[in-house]
């Protein structure tokens, strides 16, 4: 599907595939937007547009010329069906009252863009993975338990051994950890690390630590004074992360409190206090936490504060710049991203991206976007690959950015792509998708779906086209969890009475035919699918799924993670 024949395309961030004419201005955002092909695809259609989904008409071309999907976008959630691309898929469940509500309007007012984050997922096999989100409210919290597997532990009270029904073949339950107690409006459960010792968690005001062979406690859980309201996706290179607390339990409390911790021994190391920002909308009541190598970016409303990852020491404030104002950032080892919102209400409005140096802050280079495109979603910090929606047009594009932050491919495949991104909250969230991977050739996404089959697609890097598909080799969708030595590993969830299956696809020529690392016992089956906005881990070949949110119903002890293995 594609736009009407002999309409100009409609530009974005778009690479310049065509130059204008000389004498005259390229159009568009990142550049001119590409010609569609000719063919097929995003080209001239060669049959009837498929059904529109979600009540809207046939969609036009993205930000480069490409029309968008009609189904969930690749920032919607499994199961959802937002009424734009881009939309939060799920309530976020964590309301922080009209005061909160009025000043994030004002602020959206100020800086022009509405803000979304969701929780994310994903994580390879030899480094720390964890999944930032917001917070909740207040109530007491009593330690958890930790059943191994044997039936001798109090993890869980409604069951006896959950290896007992094991069949030939099937994986082992390793250790089951239930949650701390949440208040009743429910508690975010954020981030999932697991290293070559520990396995760790924080769950409302907690953070455990469990041995991640045993599941015996590492170290005694940590209590925090207030909430857990964000954390580092990743950890640093000496295997320690950054939380942050709230400071207090009123609707005026901020999210203001950072604590370092040690990963393997649990040992506190540094605090600090976040100053509020200098403007009158640029609060702390929610706040991101970002990874760049030795640099840690806390994200206020419409500014950032850099500190040392490794001592707390605060190096740089990040603020407006021209009529831009810093939204959100995304980082890794090396790299630093900032995306900033420009132009609030006027004829140049648009989002920016910006490479940051991390030490300094200074920028190495910045790409203008279009009017009406916000960046949603970074999937891949190096190689730099992002997502992008138009609220008014109902469009997506994913674009690859390269030196310099030109934009060297834009995606072409149009499917019904669907990583899962989980809850909506104040922030953005751009590293908060689980169920996608990039490599150095390709992006891998699945299709949705949801009781079902799907696909998962390796989409070149290089070109935007699609190189390979393989179908879910069980009657369930899989998604990407990670990438491990040349293949990519994959989950299919549990569900109805079977369990889920690690599977690994292999990414270089000849066949990608799924091969099976776990089974899971089809006997705890209920158990593995009932993880509530579960984040996953495959390290040391064991798989680690936990909850990302706590119900607060009470009764039985909650879910929180679980290990299998061989």
């Amino acid at each position: 599907m594609s736009q009407p024949p002999g309409q100009p395309p409609q530009g974005g961030f778009g690479p310049p595939q065509n130059q204008p004419p000389q004498g005259q201005p390229p159009q568009g955002g990142f550049g001119a937007p590409q010609q569609p092909p000719v063919q097929g695809g995003f080209g001239a259609p060669q049959s009837p547009p498929p059904q529109p989904g979600y009540g809207y008409p046939q969609q036009p071309p993205g930000p480069y010329g490409q029309p968008g999907p009609y189904g969930p976008p690749p920032g919607a959630p499994y199961g959802t069906y937002p009424q734009y691309p881009g939309a939060p898929g799920k309530p976020p469940g964590r309301g922080r009252t009209a005061l909160i509500a009025g000043a994030v309007v004002a602020a959206l007012l100020l800086v022009g863009g509405t803000v979304y984050a969701v929780t994310g997922g994903g994580g390879d096999d030899d480094k720390p993975v964890a999944h930032p989100t917001g917070g909740t409210k207040n109530s007491a919290t009593a330690s958890p338990s930790v059943d191994e597997g044997d039936g001798k532990g109090d993890g869980r009270t409604d069951t006896g051994d959950l290896n007992a029904g094991r069949k030939p073949g099937e994986s082992k339950v390793l250790w089951y950890q239930s949650a701390p107690d949440a208040p009743a409006n429910g508690a975010d459960a954020p981030g999932l690390w697991v290293t070559g010792k520990t396995a760790v968690k924080a769950a409302y005001k907690e953070l455990i630590g469990l041995r991640v062979a045993d599941g015996k406690p590492a170290w005694d859980p940590i209590t925090l004074p207030h909430e857990v309201c964000a954390v580092t996706r990743d950890a640093d290179a000496d295997g320690k992360i950054v939380i942050a607390y709230m400071n207090g339990v009123s609707d005026r409390a901020d999210c203001n409190q950072l604590q370092q911790i040690d990963l393997d021994t649990g040992k506190k190391g540094w605090h600090a206090q976040v100053a509020d920002g200098t403007g009158l909308f640029d609060s702390t009541r929610s706040i991101e936490l970002t990874l760049s190598g030795k640099t840690l970016m806390v994200t206020r409303s419409i500014s950032g504060t850099a500190y040392d990852a490794a001592t707390g020491r605060k190096l740089y404030d990040t603020k407006k710049y021209d009529d831009c104002y810093p939204a959100a950032y995304a980082g890794d080892s090396k790299r630093l991203i900032e995306v900033t919102s420009c132009g609030a209400g006027g004829a140049k409005e648009r989002e920016e991206i910006r490479e940051l140096d991390p030490a300094t802050g200074k920028a190495k280079w910045t790409r203008p976007g279009t009017k009406g495109w916000k960046v949603e979603r970074v999937y891949s910090v190096n190689p730099l690959v992002v997502y992008l929606t138009n609220r008014d047009k109902k469009a997506w594009n994913i674009s690859v950015l390269g030196s310099g932050g030109r934009i060297s491919s834009e995606v072409k495949v149009d499917k019904k792509f669907a990583p899962d991104c989980g809850w909506s909250s104040l922030t953005r969230g751009l590293q908060n998708c689980r169920g996608v991977a990039v490599d150095a050739k390709n992006l891998y996404l699945p299709t949705e779906t949801t009781d079902a089959a799907n696909e998962i697609y390796a989409i070149g890097l290089a070109d935007g086209k699609e190189k390979w598909r393989v179908t879910s080799p069980v009657a369930r969708p899989m998604v990407p969890v990670g990438l491990q030595g040349g293949n990519l590993v994959a989950y299919a969830g549990a569900a109805y009475g079977q369990g889920g299956r690690v599977l690994s696809i292999p990414t270089g020529s000849g066949a990608h035919r799924p091969a099976t690392l776990l089974r899971n016992p089809d006997s705890v089956a209920k158990i593995e699918s009932g993880f509530l906005d579960s984040d996953m881990v495959w390290s040391g070949g064991r798989f680690v799924i936990a909850s990302g949110r706590l119900s607060g119903e009470d009764g039985a002890a909650e879910k929180l993670m679980m290990a299998f293995g061989k």
